[in-house]
């Protein structure tokens, strides 16, 4: 028996062992180990072929002092939506393993220098090899400039401008448009909209979408109708309370997204309201909440894990070649569950 084999029987399989199965160079299996380009498509799908097999698992701690890699990978976020987050987590943390990275969750604040500190301190104590940015600091130019001036690689999940920056994202304006129509299809002509917060690309999008679609069934807008929120459950509920009080509520309210839906319906049970039958509620994400509340949301269904999994292949490509990855635009669908009806009156 040799050596090599030996170590295979033992359970203690190394870099060696994968490279005597696949019939190539150590220098080869750790070139595909680490996604370098240059590779023969034949020989890195032998090594793959090899490592599976194998069930080989590369020590970081090795790899990290023969390449000066840490291997990495920091998700940077401020986000009050943690259904979004779990669900980006959910796509990203997968990726990671599959590529043998680990994952740091890095919160930061937008806006505030305390949040830079914190990123500042995590590149400097992780030296992490990429970074992952998720609205709203996808538009954060503090943050933005910071990885551009240390040359980190990243990229950015639904920025709103993504112009010569990786990026992954979903045509959120096109999503509400079909959505808004699906409720003036049934009837509604007196639809409210909670927007989300400010400083967020997608509360831009989603207002966008909405006024459009209002446009095109020749509805007027009404400020009246709009109220300010900050995809909260808290937003939602406090946003409800306001347009239900209206001298004219409105028949249906399309919320941001889900979590502030959510808020809405409570608001509504509140009140002895009956969802569908007095009021339409539907909200944007397709998170856990939509599928959990009663009645069920009508929501669109954006891939969010599939943004995690997606970002992450972008990644793999900027750190082998910066400024090499562009964008990646995913479909979204829409949801046509339990929360939504024909008007009352119509």
């Amino acid at each position: 028996m040799s050596p090599r084999s030996g170590a295979r029987l033992s359970g203690k399989v190394r870099i060696e062992d994968v490279a005597d199965v696949a019939g190539v160079s150590m220098k080869t299996v750790s070139r595909v180990l680490n996604h370098e380009p240059n590779v023969r498509e034949e020989t890195r799908a032998r090594v793959e072929a090899a490592v599976a097999q194998l069930q080989y698992r590369p020590n970081p701690s090795a790899r990290s002092l023969a390449g000066l890699r840490s291997y990495v990978v920091a998700l940077v976020y401020d986000n009050p939506s943690r259904n979004y987050l779990m669900q980006i987590q959910a796509g990203l943390l997968p990726a990671c393993r599959a590529n043998n990275y680990n994952l740091a969750l890095a919160p930061a604040v937008r806006g505030e220098t305390s949040g830079l500190a914190e990123l500042q301190a995590l590149i400097a104590h992780s030296g992490c090899d990429g970074v992952v940015v998720v609205p709203p600091l996808t538009d954060d130019p503090v943050m933005i400039a910071f990885l551009d001036e240390v040359q980190v690689p990243y990229v950015c999940i639904s920025p709103s401008n993504p112009q010569g920056r990786a990026s992954v994202s979903v045509d959120e304006h096109a999503m509400v448009v079909d959505l808004i129509g699906h409720l003036v299809s049934l009837g509604h002509r007196r639809i409210a909209h909670v927007k989300g917060h400010p400083l967020h690309g997608a509360c831009i999008w989603r207002w966008d979408g909405y006024r459009e679609a209002l446009q095109r069934a020749g509805i007027d807008y009404d400020d009246a109708l709009v109220c300010e929120g900050d995809f909260t459950f808290e937003a939602g509920h406090r946003a409800a309370q306001q347009l239900l009080s209206l001298p004219t509520p409105p028949t249906a309210i399309f919320a941001a997204n889900d979590d502030m839906a959510a808020g809405v319906l409570r608001a509504a049970l509140e009140r002895g309201l009956r969802v569908p039958h007095d009021l339409s509620i539907c909200g944007f994400d397709d998170t856990m909440i939509a599928s959990h509340v009663y009645p069920s949301l009508t929501t669109v269904h954006q891939p969010t894990s599939e943004l995690g999994v997606a970002a992450m292949q972008l990644l793999l490509q900027e750190m082998r070649q910066p400024r090499s990855a562009g964008q990646i635009r995913l479909h979204c669908a829409l949801r046509l569950r339990e929360s939504v009806a024909p008007p009352a009156e119509s």
